[in-house]
């Protein structure tokens, strides 16, 4: 009987373990764990870990390289700042055939090869010319990693191929082109992850254009070209666990400036049974773009997305689909048509009759018929309202692309090195006019100017700060006010809001090791010249910029070395360092590296050529940008703004967005600089940041100052003050004029209210300007500048309005029409045409003994000055230490 009862309570227990195991199974079957994972870091010899905190084997003496005479390890002999070190800075090079050999389970595999274009062992990185094949596949041909960075506007180079392995050994053979005496073939990383068939269709795929399917099966090789999470921001490989796929930003393909809305799902994203987790991460299918709210404007333009790929292939296009606003849950509310090469794909798709409901992930694969040519072409893809089929939403929607080249029929994947465009002389608008003086003289006279300025302007600061300081002991708070000048790479800053820091010791232990290049300070000294003053930038609050040369003379920097008197202390100069090292983008200045030495603090940057955009505006000999080259600026800085915002891992906010932290380089790419007070934005759970209020005259949003509550709009209100100083060259704030004219952004709103703003704009602009570019730009610095945030474009409506005022500027210049622009007939959305009306106390400011027009862009028209703007300048809250 006791045994009966052992064996009843066994039954249950066994039932509930087998269910569980059940359970765990199910739950495993959507988390793809790869049977094989290779990283191998070429020309390495120990184990290294990248900036993901991926772990990667190095070949020297590994099982996959075998040993060979022919083959030589090396370094890179220079290292562009936004090139990670693993494993970019080690190759394997070859001057005659090589295979690497890795054993590995049958199956698909994800094989990526990674290049770096620079120089090893002295080889001229031109010559670098190969072509690469695994078992019967030819993945490149004749390549030029330099030739397609170049093209491409890359620092490197990842290609990834999705490839079927029957007899569990994998070779991957580089064999230097016999095309060149000198070429020769090197590698710096080879990864090899096992994949499930996700890209192979029984059915087979639509071709667009006909009625037929193209099958893809395990005789095919596909390479892939494009992995975009469309509205949503670059997933690292580590955001893709188990395949470790790069999702990048959609924005840089978007045609035109109809970039449409980004949104971001309100409910939870539920995986259908018949598609497993890994066929695309949640974070893709969780954003999507869509055309905007717009009915009547949805109807007139496709949203339209544009990749360039190699001629004479056909492509694999996979569109990842999810309906991620809740008031979209039934059938006919919101349907679109797809085309693509300007073919129909889909008369009419309806993302919730596909998926059965709202957040459901879903994908639809299309192949492209091959396109003639030799030189790279354009795949279009398109999105429009189904107009025929009535739906509640004249909208579209897209979550993710993926496009892929498919071999032919020999196995081949390699196409053509894509051609770099034609290289323009970039003219230095130094030499478009002569100037009054030689450049020694200019330059002491930048700095006697700086000088005096900064005398004048302390000395007013104090007076501030003594007010201030008397009324606060009055009232017996405790708190106390500690001004500081924030230094902008090569310019003077007037901000305030820190307080003081203590700056002593070594700051080493409190930043991380891994995230940029770290200098000594014997290597500062050599590279700076023992701080030759010859090499003086500039000067600010933090300390004295220097103009360097590091690694033999062969990368120009610029250094910002930390005065031990400064008041700006450690938190800045570690917040620099930490933002600035994990964010990469064409318009965000490089931070190369950092010296913490003998209690310095010092910073090294790509050295920018043409210094700060202030210097371009007014008090300067310089000569004048042209509108078109402003404009030009003015998108760069706010795709800059718009990366922050919205394409890095968390939402950043500059806090000191000012045309002296707007740099620009040889080319006159702008370059955003100085994140000594940038700060982590809010969560999703939260619509702002309140922390103390810290930023420079004259660009500090009001609404920030008022709340102390910090959102991204505040940099938006900054940028607003920034196209206003672009476009009348004077300063931001300037208390040298009657109060009612200091604030530029308040006078020029009020100009702009007025129809008169036309009135108050750089002289050298007269007649340049397209007047519907005008209006268009004028209406936006408007709304940049709103009082409060809510009324604020985001940052990406903002550089879509500019991206238009500039396609407005080309088309008159195209048509001639600016030759007889009459600046006075613009038509304010106020009070209608201008008609040449004037402001009785209206004066552009250039009048009387002014021998350059540019020297101090100041603007006599009467206006209030607001309370808010003047506490600005007497005071900024200290409360606690620095945030």
């Amino acid at each position: 009987m006791k045994k009966n009862n052992n064996s009843n309570h066994l039954f249950p227990i066994s039932t509930c373990v087998c269910l569980s195991f059940l359970l765990h199974l199910i739950s495993a079957a959507d988390t793809y764990f790869p049977t094989d994972k290779i990283l191998l870091n070429c020309g390495a010899a120990q184990e290294s870990t990248d900036s993901d905190g991926r772990k990667w084997t190095g070949d020297v003496g590994s099982k996959f390289a075998p040993a060979a005479a022919n083959t030589l390890t090396s370094t890179a002999a220079t290292q562009d700042p936004s090139v990670p070190d693993v494993p970019y800075m080690t190759a394997r090079v070859f001057r005659s055939e090589f295979t690497y050999s890795f054993p590995v389970a049958s199956g698909r595999k994800f094989v990526r090869l990674y290049f770096y274009p620079a120089s090893y062992n002295g080889l001229n990185a031109s010559n670098a010319l190969f072509s690469v094949t695994s078992g019967p596949y030819t993945l490149l041909k004749n390549f030029s990693v330099s030739q397609t960075a170049e093209a491409l506007t890359y620092a490197f180079i990842i290609k990834e191929y999705s490839l079927n392995v029957e007899n569990e050994i994998l070779n991957v053979t580089f064999r230097p082109s016999s095309n060149a005496s000198n070429s020769y073939a090197f590698i710096n990383g080879i990864e090899v992850v096992s994949m499930p068939d996700i890209y192979s269709s029984a059915n087979g795929a639509l071709l667009v254009g006909l009625s037929s399917q193209f099958t893809i099966d395990n005789s095919t090789t596909l390479e892939n070209v494009f992995r975009i999470n469309v509205g949503g921001n670059y997933i690292s490989p580590t955001g893709d666990p188990g395949l470790f796929r790069s999702w990048y930003d959609d924005s840089p393909y978007i045609f035109g400036a109809a970039f449409g809305v980004t949104d971001v799902a309100n409910m939870t994203i539920q995986y259908p049974t018949d598609l497993p987790k890994y066929t695309a991460p949640v974070d893709v299918y969780a954003t999507a773009r869509t055309m905007g709210p717009d009915a009547s404007i949805n109807q007139n333009y496709n949203l339209t997305w544009i990749f360039s790929v190699d001629p004479g292939f056909y492509h694999l296009v996979r569109l990842h689909f999810c309906e991620i606003q809740s008031v979209i849950n039934k059938v006919n509310q919101r349907v679109f048509q797809i085309f693509i090469n300007n073919q129909t794909a889909e008369a009419a798709f309806d993302v919730v009759a596909w998926t059965q409901g709202n957040g459901i992930p879903t994908y639809k694969d299309y192949v492209v018929l091959p396109q003639k040519g030799n030189a790279q072409q354009d795949l279009w893809l398109a999105l429009h309202p189904a107009i025929a089929s009535k739906p509640n939403y004249y909208d579209a929607i897209l979550n993710g692309v993926e496009i892929f080249k498919v071999s032919d029929s020999n196995g081949n994947l390699a196409g053509p090195n894509p051609i770099p465009p034609p290289k323009q002389a970039v003219v230095d608008p130094s030499l478009a006019r002569s100037h009054t003086s030689g450049n020694s003289k200019n330059q002491a006279a930048v700095i006697a100017g700086g000088v005096i300025g900064g005398v004048v302007v302390s000395c007013l600061l104090c007076f501030f700060v003594f007010v201030v300081s008397r009324r606060r002991r009055q009232r017996k708070d405790s708190s106390a006010s500690d001004g500081w000048l924030p230094l902008s790479l090569y310019g003077n800053s007037h901000s305030a809001g820190s307080a003081k820091t203590n700056t002593t010791g070594s700051y080493a232990s409190s930043l991380p090791s891994n995230l940029c290049r770290h200098f000594s300070f014997a290597e500062i000294k050599a590279a700076t010249n023992n701080f030759d003053e010859a090499l003086l930038l500039g000067v600010g609050g933090f300390g004295k910029v220097y103009k360097g040369e590091i690694d033999g003379g062969s990368i120009k920097v610029a250094i910002k070395r930390g005065n031990p008197l400064s008041e700006q202390g450690v938190h800045e100069f570690q917040t620099e360092i930490e933002m600035l090292s994990k964010l990469r983008h064409r318009h965000l200045v490089s931070l190369i590296g950092y010296c913490e030495e003998n209690c310095e603090m010092i910073l090294v940057y790509d050295y920018m050529a043409h210094g700060t955009l202030r210097e371009h505006l007014y008090k300067t000999q310089k000569p004048p940008l042209p509108w078109r080259q402003r404009l030009e600026i003015c998108i760069g800085a706010a795709r800059g703004l718009h990366y922050l915002h919205t394409g890095a891992k968390h939402t950043i906010i500059h806090r000191d967005v000012k045309t002296t932290n707007i740099l620009l380089d040889e080319k006159w790419v702008a370059k955003v600089s100085d994140f000594g007070l940038s700060k982590t934005g809010p969560t999703l759970d939260h619509t702002h940041v309140s922390t103390v209020v810290k930023g420079s005259f004259g660009y500090l949003d009001p609404e920030y100052f008022r709340r102390q509550q910090l959102t991204e709009k505040s940099d938006v209100y900054s940028f607003g003050v920034v196209l206003f100083e672009i476009l009348c060259a004077r300063p931001a704030l300037n208390p040298t004029l009657a109060k009612e004219q200091v604030s530029l952004a308040e006078w020029a709103l009020h100009c702009q209210k007025k129809g008169i703003l036309d009135q108050i704009i750089d002289p050298y602009l007269k007649g340049k300007i397209a007047p519907e570019c005008f209006k268009k730009f004028a209406e936006i610095a408007e709304k940049c500048v709103a009082d409060q945030g809510i009324d604020r474009p985001a940052m990406g409506d903002v550089l879509w309005h500019l991206e238009f005022a500039l396609q407005l500027q080309e088309s008159a210049e195209e048509n001639g029409g600016l030759a007889t622009c009459d600046m006075d007939a613009y038509e304010t959305p106020f009070n209608g045409k201008c008609g040449g009306k004037k402001d009785p106390d209206a004066s552009s400011g250039f009048e009387g003994n002014v021998t350059d027009s540019r020297s101090n862009g100041i603007c006599h028209l009467p206006f209030r000055f607001s309370e808010t703007n003047l506490l600005c300048l007497l005071l900024i809250n200290s409360q606690g230490a620095a945030n």
